[in-house]
């Protein structure tokens, strides 16, 4: 979970509200291993906190921080400014990883724009900019019928 942002817009560390919410939806989830990823404030968390100094490079610097920290073969990103996630994206985007529909995808509640969770394959890892998994090229998995996570700005 990239939760590393300074939440400027939000005008307060948006990351410590919400971040429960979010941890909720993927204890209920097939997720096995979580790791949020901290910069500009510190967290407190029940599951493993990683503090990445280069937060400020971009989300991309803050997701290779968290991906160091995994041994597994895909991961599932996903934002601490999501309250709204449901579990069910989380396993529906696993699934379709697992199903063989690619090395990079996306859950979509329109049908055509990327949201999240988001899935990297291992494989991709290295490709990752410092714009983040939104830089990458992805294969869109329809989760139309469930709610979107939202994205808290304000």
């Amino acid at each position: 979970m990239l939760a590393a942002g300074a939440a400027t817009r939000f005008g307060a560390p948006k990351q410590r509200l919400f971040l429960p919410h979010v941890l909720e939806a993927l204890h209920a989830s097939s997720v096995e291993d979580i790791v949020v990823v901290a910069g500009a404030y510190e967290l407190e968390s029940d599951v493993r906190v990683v503090e990445c100094p280069d937060w400020k490079r971009g989300p991309g610097a803050s997701l290779r921080c968290g991906l160091r920290e995994l041994d597994a073969d895909a991961a599932v990103i996903v934002l601490a400014d999501g309250p709204g996630l449901d579990p069910r994206a989380v396993d529906r985007v696993v699934e379709s990883w697992r199903d063989g529909a690619g090395e990079r995808l996306a859950a979509t509640y329109d049908g055509v724009s990327r949201s999240h969770p988001v899935l990297l394959a291992r494989s991709t890892w290295d490709d990752v900019p410092d714009d983040g998994a939104r830089a990458l090229e992805v294969t869109l998995v329809p989760c139309e019928d469930l709610r979107p996570p939202g994205d808290v700005d304000y």
